[in-house]
């Protein structure tokens, strides 16, 4: 399939499938239905005009691929980044397909691009090329609840979902369940608590279940468990800001951070909320007083001292040119596609753990599931029995207070009696999908010793999840 790659250049969609071509190895597949499964069902490149606000018109470039359908609807973010083209939304669209197989959500990938840098435009502008992205969707059926379900991606966030959801609104009349048209919408649309974060709580859940593993550790020279982990995050985005926060919730320390316009290093430890202060301040992470070092070439922060490194920025920041720099000994992917095929060979082979994209970035999709669900049943969790909860509990504890004569403190009750909320709930559903599907992927890889990393042993978990589905259906002899 035709790119707009000219030869010779990286390609996002080819490092994708040469992961794929290995992993296929590894199952017993028909060819056939590996290439079904690996190439990208519809690709929608279009382009429309807008009115700047200077007066001058503006032609847009924009995509949405839809990966695969063997599971309806289709799902994957909206990126809005002057460096979009259509092998990346390719790509994308691609990893979000094995990343619903390996956890378990039950959708097809897609993914959308417009290619724009946000800052060069206005809010008002930026709502117009988001309702009319929206418009030439609907007009192509390549939008809504049982069709295709847009979220945030790079570049975007909660207020361009809420324009993609008044625009769908708008179009569909009285369709009772538009609002699971798109995810990653504000609360006040109907979106859900926890979301916003879930893709870096994700993240951080993943690093940690992998450092938990003693045998995996002792071949790192490492001691299990996150507590005193030296961290370079790379990206204080969204994903990247919020995996920090975990992480240090969990006893990590944030040695290190990496933005596009330089980076900070400090061994005892860096306040990710006083950089991005000090940044809304000064316009750069440049300057932050407690970094004991810092690097005007970003590239440079990657390479300093560290137990684990998180890329949350963008495609192929690790090649075969920096790997050797490296000094990580486990690298989880935050970022979609930061790492190369040669790159990983590498870092394989010295012994290092990579925690794949297509498992370790899978915290965003998974609360946004959570999301069309709640839009689909019109109803919060939580909503029906969190009195109910406490009203158990309440009669529990009294019940136990009586035949013990123990009488616990307020604080004490309180912890007890408790009822879930949502975020409670979505966070516990987002850990549980996390841990499962990591100890699957490990028991994938060892059940098998020609199987050389997690992100191999992912791809066969998510080929033969998706392979199980095209010949459920019948249309695969």
């Amino acid at each position: 399939m035709a790119t707009n790659k000219s030869q010779g250049e990286f390609s996002f969609f080819n490092d994708v499938c040469q992961f794929f071509d290995h992993a296929a190895q590894f199952t017993n597949h028909d060819r056939g239905l590996l290439d079904q499964i690996k190439a990208c069902n519809s690709v929608y490149r279009f382009r429309f005009p807008i009115q700047r606000a200077n007066g001058k018109l503006e032609v847009i470039d924009a995509w949405r691929v839809e990966h695969s359908h063997h599971k309806s609807p289709t799902k994957g973010g909206i990126r809005y980044s002057d460096m979009v083209n259509e092998d990346e939304v390719m790509a994308l669209a691609a990893l979000m397909t094995y990343k619903c197989a390996i956890v378990n959500v039950p959708f097809g990938g897609a993914k959308g691009g417009i290619c724009i840098n946000p800052r060069d435009y206005s809010v008002a502008e930026l709502e117009t090329i988001t309702r009319r992205y929206t418009v030439e969707l609907v007009k192509k059926n390549f939008i809504g609840p049982a069709i295709d379900v847009p979220a945030p991606d790079y570049g975007t966030g909660e207020r361009e979902m809420s324009w993609i959801a008044d625009t769908y609104l708008t179009m569909n009349p009285g369709q009772l369940d538009a609002l699971g048209s798109v995810t990653g919408k504000p609360l006040s649309l109907s979106g859900i608590d926890g979301r916003k974060a879930a893709t870096g709580r994700g993240v951080a859940i993943a690093v940690r279940e992998c450092v938990e593993v003693a045998e995996d550790m002792k071949s790192l020279g490492l001691t299990p468990g996150v507590a005193g982990k030296r961290i370079i995050i790379q990206g204080l985005g969204n994903v990247g800001y919020n995996t920090a926060k975990v992480l240090q919730e969990y006893g990590a320390i944030i040695v290190g951070v990496c933005e596009y316009d330089g980076a900070l290093y400090n061994e005892d430890g860096l306040d990710v909320d006083a950089i991005l202060e000090h940044r809304r301040n000064n316009g750069t992470i440049l300057g932050y007083k407690k970094a004991k070092q810092e690097f005007a070439i970003p590239a440079i922060g990657l390479e300093q001292e560290c137990d684990i490194l998180v890329p949350a920025a963008l495609e192929n920041q690790i090649t075969e040119d920096n790997i050797s720099r490296i000094k990580a000994k486990i690298i989880a992917e935050g970022a979609n596609g930061p790492t190369t095929p040669k790159a990983e060979e590498i870092f394989a082979k010295r012994g290092g753990i990579i925690i794949p994209d297509m498992y370790c970035n899978a915290g965003g999709v998974t609360v946004s599931y959570f999301e069309w669900l709640k839009n689909l049943s019109h109803v919060a969790f939580g909503r029906m029995d969190k009195r109910y909860e406490e009203t158990a509990n309440r009669n529990i504890v009294n019940m136990v207070e009586a035949v013990t004569g123990v009488t616990l403190t307020s604080e004490q009750r309180g912890v007890i009696v408790k009822g879930a909320t949502e975020l409670e709930l979505v966070n516990s559903g987002l850990e549980d999908t996390m841990i499962r599907s990591y100890h699957e992927i490990r028991r994938i890889k060892n059940a098998n010793n020609k199987i050389d990393t997690l992100r191999t042993a992912a791809f066969v978990s998510s080929i033969d999840k998706i392979a199980t589905s095209y010949l459920n259906m019948g249309i695969w002899p």
